[in-house]
C-alpha cells in the first residue's frame, strides 16, 4: 500500500504560480511512477503529468506543456508539480496518483492510489 497526501493548493491570479506537492508513505516510493489528474467542478478527471519512478521520464498533457512541471525527490518520497502561468481554466482539484507502471498513464483507472485532493483557484 501506498499512502499519498497532497499540499500546497490555493488561490492565485492569472499568471501566477503555484508548486503542489505530494508526500508519500508506505511502500517505497521510488518503486511507482506517479501522477498528477485534476477534476474541474461538474468535469471528468483529467490527466495533467506522469513521472517515471526513477524520474528520467515525464509526460505532460498538451494543455500545461510549457507551464507545468513534474518532478520528484525519491530521497524525500515527494513529487511535485511546478504550475506557472497559470489561467482560470486550471481551476480544479488536484489529484497525485501512484501506479505500478507507465503503461496506460493517461487513464484514471490505470491507478490504484489516490491522494485526497487540493484545491487550485485561479481568479482572472
Amino acid at each position: 500500500q501506498v499512502q499519498l497526501v497532497e499540499s500546497g493548493g490555493g488561490l492565485v491570479q492569472a499568471g501566477g504560480s503555484l508548486r503542489l506537492s505530494c508526500t508519500a508513505s508506505g511502500r517505497t516510493f521510488s518503486g511507482y511512477p506517479a501522477a498528477w489528474f485534476r477534476q474541474a467542478s461538474g468535469k471528468e478527471r483529467e490527466f495533467v503529468a506522469v513521472i517515471s519512478g526513477s524520474g528520467t521520464v515525464t509526460y505532460h498533457a498538451d494543455s500545461v506543456k510549457g507551464r507545468f512541471t513534474i518532478s520528484r525527490d525519491n530521497a524525500k518520497n515527494t513529487m511535485y508539480l511546478q504550475m506557472n502561468s497559470l489561467k482560470p481554466e486550471d481551476t480544479a482539484v488536484y489529484y497525485c496518483a501512484a501506479s505500478n507502471s507507465l503503461s496506460g498513464y493517461t487513464s484514471a483507472g490505470r491507478y490504484g492510489f489516490w491522494g485526497q485532493g487540493t484545491q487550485v483557484t485561479v481568479s482572472s
